[in-house]
């Protein structure tokens, strides 16, 4: 009872993290980037999901990779709950899937290179996490070879393969990989600026080697 009163505001955290996102998903980007109009390709939920890496590697750090997996599965469940709620069973499935595969590698990763440079741990994982996320989630959702997933629900697929310019200026390439790519680049942006609050945080949060000892 008392280590699940210890994991509470870290699930509180990556609930509200996930619930933010569902919501804000819905709402792009007005404004632009040069030539690049970033409502074609962004909404706000790609500014906000970065942070569920934030709370993983947090909960790693305080409490070590089993409890990491304990907030990522109450991240996962509320993702699914959302996305149903939301969204098509596609893009129920690609959510979910890229949300679990992706945490628990960015769970690994970190656990791995905890002991490295303070920045090395948070940074590493969660750009591995994120292209996974990003390749599993715009690649299920919404390119033609997952069509089937909503086909086989009976309805009209939902697939975004037609070409348009990459990121609005480039050669042409499929919607879907258009869209992935933007959201990355947000990603990577996120990961960076997350390196100072991490910094903070983990001055405030005991490792738990220091705890245990």
């Amino acid at each position: 009872m008392r280590k699940a009163q210890s994991y509470l505001p870290f699930i509180l955290a990556m609930c509200a993290v996930v619930a933010a996102s569902n919501y804000l998903v819905q709402f792009p980007v007005q404004a632009t980037l040069g030539s690049i109009n970033l409502a074609d390709l962004l909404t706000w939920g790609a500014f906000t999901y970065p942070v569920a890496f934030l709370v993983t590697d947090l909960t790693n750090r305080r409490f070590g990779p089993s409890a990491a997996r304990v907030i990522v599965a109450f991240g996962f469940v509320l993702a699914v709950a959302f996305s149903i709620w939301l969204a098509t069973p596609r893009i129920a499935i690609a959510s979910g899937s890229a949300f679990i595969v992706a945490q628990l590698l960015d769970v690994s990763v970190f656990e791995r290179l905890r002991r490295s440079a303070w920045w090395k741990a948070p940074l590493v994982s969660s750009l591995i996490g994120s292209v996974i996320d990003t390749v599993l989630f715009f690649g299920v959702a919404f390119s033609a070879g997952f069509a089937f997933l909503d086909t086989g629900f009976g309805l009209e697929d939902g697939s975004l393969g037609f070409p348009v310019p990459f990121l609005g200026v480039g050669g042409e390439v499929p919607l879907w990989v258009s869209l992935g790519a933007g959201d990355f680049c947000v990603k990577i942006l996120v990961a960076l600026v997350l390196l100072a609050p991490y910094r903070v945080l983990r001055g405030l949060i005991a490792d738990r080697s220091a705890v245990t000892a």
